[in-house]
C-alpha cells in the first residue's frame, strides 16, 4: 500500500489534553480531516497549527452521521478513521507501507488502552475496523457508539493503536453518562435473542458491574498493571453502574406510564 493514499479523519470536541500527541503520529499523512463538534478549549488552535489539517465543523447529533460526513471530505482511496485520542504506535505505521491490498477492503486494528500513558495488559476494547477503502464503507449507529459496514473483505493486523485519553474524569463521567442513556434504550428496545450474550448479562443490571470487574482485573490481567490497571477497572465497573441505574430508570418510567 502506498502510504499517501491513507487520509486520517478525526472527530474532535473540547480535545485539548490529547489532540497533539494524536496529531504527532500523523507527520506522514498528505492530508488530515478534522470534523468538529463546536470546540470552547484550545483544540482549534492546536488544529489551525498544522497545515496539513483542513477542519470542518459540525453540530454533533449521532457518531454515524458525524463519521458519514467525514468520509464526504476525504477525497483519497482509503481512510484511516480515529478517535482524538488515538495514538498510533510506529509498528503500526510501518505496516501500512508493507500492505498487500488487492483482494483486502479493510483492516481491523486492535487496541492497547492507556492510563496515564501506560499500556495496560488487557481492556475490553474490541479490534476497530479503522483502514478501509472509502468507497466500499458507510457508518451506522449502534447504541451511543457506530459500526462501520464494510462492503468487501477484511482481515485483522497485528500492530497496535493506543487509546490513551487524558481528559479529567468529570469530562469521562460526563460523556459515559449520555452514552448510557443510549446505551440502555437500544439494550431495552431490542429482544434478548438479537443480543450477543454480554449484553443480554447487562441488560439484568445486578451482575453486569461485579462482572465487568472480575473480568478487567483478573480475566483480562488488569491486576498485573499496578494502581492503572485498577483505576481502568474502577473506570469500567462505574460505566457499566451508570447503564444499570439507567436501565431501572427507564424501566420504572415506562411501568409509571402504563399504569
Amino acid at each position: 500500500m502506498n502510504i499517501d493514499t491513507i487520509t486520517p479523519l478525526i472527530l474532535t470536541y473540547n480535545e485539548t489534553p490529547n489532540i497533539e500527541r494524536t496529531l504527532a503520529k500523523l507527520p506522514w499523512a498528505q492530508e488530515i480531516i478534522v470534523i468538529d463538534s463546536f470546540s470552547e478549549d484550545s483544540t482549534l488552535e492546536i488544529l489551525k497549527s498544522h497545515p496539513k489539517i483542513k477542519i470542518f465543523q459540525r453540530k454533533f447529533d449521532t457518531h454515524a452521521q458525524q463519521w458519514n460526513y467525514g468520509l464526504e471530505q476525504v477525497k483519497s482511496e482509503w481512510v484511516l478513521s480515529l478517535d482524538a485520542d488515538y495514538v498510533l504506535t510506529n509498528e503500526l505505521i510501518e505496516t501500512f507501507s508493507s500492505l498487500h491490498i488487492l483482494a483486502i477492503d479493510g483492516y481491523f486494528i486492535p487496541y492497547k488502552y492507556c492510563v496515564f500513558g501506560k499500556p495496560l495488559h488487557g481492556t475490553i476494547l474490541p479490534d476497530r475496523l479503522a483502514l478501509f477503502r472509502k468507497a466500499r464503507a458507510t457508518y451506522i449507529d449502534d447504541g451511543h457508539t457506530q459500526l462501520l459496514e464494510l462492503q468487501g473483505r477484511s482481515t485483522r493486523l497485528d500492530a497496535y493503536i493506543h487509546h490513551d485519553d487524558r481528559k479529567p474524569l468529570s469530562r469521562w463521567l460526563w460523556a459515559q453518562d449520555r452514552y448510557m442513556v443510549i446505551e440502555a434504550k437500544k439494550l431495552l428496545q431490542t429482544p434478548d435473542r438479537e443480543l450477543s450474550w454480554g449484553d443480554r448479562i447487562r441488560k439484568r443490571k445486578i451482575f453486569a458491574p461485579v462482572i465487568i470487574l472480575i473480568y478487567c482485573l483478573i480475566l483480562k490481567g488488569g491486576i498485573l498493571d499496578g494502581w492503572q490497571g485498577w483505576y481502568y477497572a474502577f473506570q469500567r465497573t462505574l460505566a457499566e453502574t451508570l447503564l444499570s441505574i439507567h436501565i431501572i430508570e427507564a424501566e420504572y418510567l415506562r411501568k409509571s406510564a402504563d399504569s
